[in-house]
């Protein structure tokens, strides 16, 4: 397995300070989630950051994921301090949506009763980068106020946006953790595209994803990719793979970086199938 990740670039340090700066001005939190890596794409310094705020957390890329899976962690997530709502959405199609707006206007009704001066309930949304945090901010707007892509660290600086219903919402950049002890936790979110590729290559991402693949969705990586079996030894598995779409070089040799491209591509648009990276019987870490 590939070493421990140490990917920590300035703005990071700068989006951790935007966001305790702009802490006391919001009333709650939407920490937005990888529902295939619900624990990896959890940043803990978020976790410090705004501790004691109410928050409501966002299962996102739902229809990539794992349906049982999803519905566990939703259960598990909400028992969590300061948890007020956990919801799976498909930020493609809007799907929820109206769910999510119907509890925050829940939040709204609970502020004006607590409080006797009245004013639009003003929210932070938060996650690690290409988690869906601009998808989400444009389904909530009903238009394309955030500027969104298939990459880590498209979102520059906040963003104070207004909704319909008058509440306001601000978008903060991603913000990665110094270190990863766990050396899964940098995988799964290089295999989600939190980390950009060129870190650790396409060749090496893509292998160790064919060996996760290979031990918790045998049958979905078989089928996509016609193989007559699923062996124990990623490298074979690559090498079939590559075989079987014809990713071969001059001298018969293997193009590597083709074959893991292919995969985390076809990974990443769901075209090997519905897949959850993290159980929740194998969450604790």
């Amino acid at each position: 397995m590939i070493d421990n990740i140490n990917w920590y670039p300035g703005h990071m340090k700068k989006t951790r300070e935007l966001i305790q700066e702009n802490l006391k001005a919001v009333d709650m939190v939407i920490e937005i989630v990888d529902s295939r890596i619900p624990v990896s794409s959890r940043n803990p310094i978020i976790d410090e950051i705004i501790y004691g705020k109410p928050r409501i957390i966002v299962l996102g890329k739902a229809d990539l994921a794992d349906e049982d899976e999803t519905e566990a962690w939703c259960d598990s997530l909400g028992k969590g301090e300061g948890v007020r709502r956990v919801m799976a959405l498909n930020l493609q199609s809007g799907e929820n949506i109206k769910k999510l707006l119907k509890a925050l206007e829940a939040e709204q009704e609970k502020r004006n009763a607590e409080r006797s001066v009245k004013r639009p309930l003003r929210i932070m949304i938060v996650g690690v980068p290409n988690v869906g945090k601009s998808s989400l901010i444009n389904r909530l707007t009903g238009k394309k106020s955030a500027q969104t892509g298939d990459r880590p660290g498209v979102t520059k600086g906040k963003q104070w946006l207004t909704l319909s219903n008058g509440m306001q919402l601000l978008d903060t950049p991603g913000i990665l953790w110094p270190k990863f002890e766990d050396p899964q936790v940098g995988l799964d979110l290089a295999f989600c595209g939190s980390i950009k590729d060129d870190i650790l290559g396409v060749q090496d991402l893509g292998f160790e994803l064919i060996r996760v693949l290979g031990e918790r969705y045998p049958n979905l990586l078989k089928e996509r990719y016609r193989l007559d079996e699923v062996s124990d030894e990623a490298i074979v598995n690559m090498d079939n793979i590559a075989l079987k779409r014809g990713f071969i070089m001059s001298g018969k040799r293997i193009d590597y970086e083709r074959t893991g491209r292919t995969v985390l591509d076809e990974f990443r648009g769901g075209k090997i199938g519905r897949i959850t990276l993290e159980a929740v019987k194998k969450s604790n870490r």
